[in-house]
């Protein structure tokens, strides 16, 4: 069995770490406000699984030895930040397209979405770093459980809590943006913003450092 103190300890400070809004939280908003509800909720289904591809690296090892090395961190910051951006700039290039579409979601392929967003949450630098520095402290060496293990239980709560909490911002972005779809044009602008937020986030997680 696990420690369930640590557990109970860890639930309440990725809570306030996922609550609080970051990368993530804007990355869905930024879907949410360009394609809708249905791709919003699909892109947070993909981001958490990107997220915990990043999470169980970490709990093996391989998260520890990328954020180690100077070079291999760097790659995945650029690859993560500059997909982002191109992300956003293709909301904004298809802005007019959504603004025909205003009362409906956008017609994006869910599959291509899920991807995307799948990508966006395995080169997330910033989450990397988190689960390196953070999920060993939580751990306890002289557990029931091998530390792997205990480690594997932290990423899936932490996914489970991201997923809810990102679901429900989708929602509200989303409703923000049905709202909008009243105006072709005022939807079009709120598409063009979410695709600018996307390019922001990309330049900021541009210059992720590792600590």
């Amino acid at each position: 069995m696990p420690d369930w103190p640590a557990v109970l300890a860890f639930c309440a400070a990725a809570l306030v770490l996922i609550v609080v809004p970051g990368p993530s939280v804007l990355f869905t908003i930024g879907r949410a406000l360009a394609l809708g509800r249905t791709a919003g909720i699909v892109s947070v289904a993909g981001n958490t699984l990107g997220t915990f591809v990043l999470a169980s690296a970490a709990a093996l090892g391989v998260g520890a030895i990328i954020a180690a090395s100077e070079v291999a961190f760097t790659i995945i910051k650029l690859a993560g930040a500059g997909y982002l951006v191109f992300l956003g700039i293709q909301a904004i290039m298809h802005r007019k397209r959504t603004g025909q579409n205003a009362t409906d979601d956008a017609p994006q392929p869910l599959r291509r979405v899920f991807a995307q967003a799948t990508i966006v949450g395995v080169t997330n630098p910033k989450t990397l770093a988190f689960f390196v520095a953070v999920l060993p402290q939580f751990a306890s060496a002289g557990g029931a459980w091998p530390i792997p293990l205990q480690l594997e239980l932290f990423a899936v709560i932490f996914c489970v809590i991201a997923f809810v909490s990102d679901s429900v911002w989708a929602l509200v972005a989303a409703g923000a943006r049905r709202w909008f779809g009243s105006s072709p044009r005022r939807l079009e602008v709120l598409t063009a913003t979410g695709g600018a937020m996307m390019i922001g986030l990309g330049g900021v997680l541009a210059f992720a450092r590792r600590t």
